[in-house]
């Protein structure tokens, strides 16, 4: 295990919007690290908090103690053929956990569309991806390691601490660090994508049918424009006639050069002259083209991201979809904001995890972006004004400003995931002000 002090390192996230200057800084190469990490902290009156890839856009991982690395906990440790389920330590990227399940001949049934982020953060800030008849990445989960707050080790399942499981699933990092995660995969599967653009208001009409009839549904809609770039994604047995991969020349001209390479053009002029945004939007919505094409499940969901933005996501009643969006639109189209970037729509079932953003509902997710050279704030708030008239649930790893007092009545088992709070870690060892602030002191 290595540490570093406070001068030798400071913290920031991904998008550049979160920092934090520990104590000191802990690389823990295994599970005896962990414990070692979390008793000295806590012989010492420090708070820790875990780190994986720094995706979250809240400062769920930011503190004052001791920052803990979970870098070199990553890979597959045990594969149970039979029954699909996959022991990955918690560091693991989900960019090399998804290939190596496909050696493997498995899969997660369904992913987001960002792949960079660690297994254990994924899954404790509820990352989900699209399907009216799927669930997020925690719905997989089936076993966890934790470290607790005085440094013994648990092992939690529906059938094990039950109560802790249920809570873990997605834990915030608020009861303990987790090490190491039991997946339950599906074989290896296809999808045949195929993406086009289209007009937003007939789609908005008939967009539960379409969310329906496909099994993984999502649309992006261009502020300031009446244009969406619509994704249907289908599994395809083995033998099916659909179309194979991009030739590797419109993979990297659409998702290198026009993607990244241009959209950060696009998004560094909106920002120097954010008069033209408009225009530019009008230009970048009608330059979409469709496509279509069939291969790995993970290859499909997920894009590389270069472009660096801040994101607020909530998750609605499914029924709501429509009025939310055209509530912002029509807020968009009153307000002079510069608005470069897409709003993501997506469809999850209901789940049963304790503190799912679609825990208990069938849910409609709507996300707002910002390039992170921009203002975003009082388009945030707009849109959390709106999504608040629906029982809007924020993402757990995505900018908000609820608080306790206003998550408590949005989700039925708050108060239980507490009190597993309250029993394994009754001294707050691992607190920050994100989650007194969500959870309570």
């Amino acid at each position: 295990m290595r540490w570093t002090g406070r001068s030798e390192q400071e913290w920031r996230n991904w998008a550049g919007n979160q920092s934090a200057s520990p104590v000191q800084v802990a690389q823990a190469r295994d599970l005896d690290d962990v414990s070692l990490v979390v008793r000295s902290a806590a012989d010492r009156g420090l708070r820790v908090r875990p780190v994986g890839a720094g995706h979250s856009f809240t400062a769920a991982a930011v503190t004052d103690g001791v920052l803990l690395r979970l870098d070199h906990l990553s890979g597959i440790t045990a594969i149970d053929a039979a029954t699909k389920r996959v022991r990955v330590l918690a560091g693991t990227r989900l960019h090399q956990l998804n290939p190596a399940l496909q050696e493997a001949g498995l899969a997660l049934p369904n992913l987001g569309d960002i792949d960079r982020q660690a297994l254990a953060g994924a899954i404790a800030t509820g990352t989900h991806g699209t399907g009216t008849r799927l669930h997020g990445i925690a719905s997989a989960v089936t076993g966890l390691t934790l470290v607790l707050a005085d440094g013994t080790v648990l092992e939690c399942s529906a059938q094990r601490h039950t109560d802790v499981f249920e809570a873990a699933r997605v834990g915030l990092g608020a009861l303990g660090v987790v090490t190491e995660v039991e997946l339950q995969c599906v074989p290896a599967f296809r999808l045949h994508a195929v993406e086009r653009p289209e007009p937003l208001l007939p789609l908005l009409e008939r967009v539960q049918e379409e969310a329906d009839a496909h099994d993984h549904f999502e649309l992006y809609w261009f502020p300031h424009t009446d244009r969406t770039m619509t994704k249907r994604n289908n599994r395809v047995e083995e033998g099916a006639a659909v179309p194979g991969p991009l030739p590797a020349w419109r993979a990297w001209v659409d998702d290198e050069l026009m993607a990244n390479g241009l959209f950060e053009q696009v998004n560094r002029a909106a920002a120097r002259w954010p008069a033209t945004v408009p225009t530019m939007a009008q230009v970048t919505g009608r330059a979409q083209t469709a496509r279509e094409f069939t291969d790995v499940s993970w290859r499909v969901f997920c894009s590389r991201r270069a472009v660096r933005f801040v994101e607020s996501e909530y998750a609605v009643p499914r029924a709501a979809v429509r009025d939310v969006v055209l509530a912002l639109k029509e807020w968009v189209d009153r307000h002079d904001e510069a608005l470069p970037f897409p709003v993501e729509v997506r469809f999850l079932a209901a789940d049963d995890v304790w503190l799912s953003t679609s825990h208990g509902r069938d849910t409609a997710y709507v996300a707002v972006h910002q390039y992170h050279r921009m203002e975003y704030a009082r388009y945030f708030a707009a849109f959390e004004a709106i999504v608040a008239e629906h029982a809007g649930r924020p993402h757990w790893g995505k900018l908000h400003t609820l608080d306790a007092e206003r998550l408590r009545p949005l989700y039925p088992r708050f108060e239980d995931f507490l009190a597993v709070r309250r029993k394994l870690d009754p001294t707050g060892v691992f607190g920050n002000a994100y989650l007194e602030r969500v959870l309570g002191s």
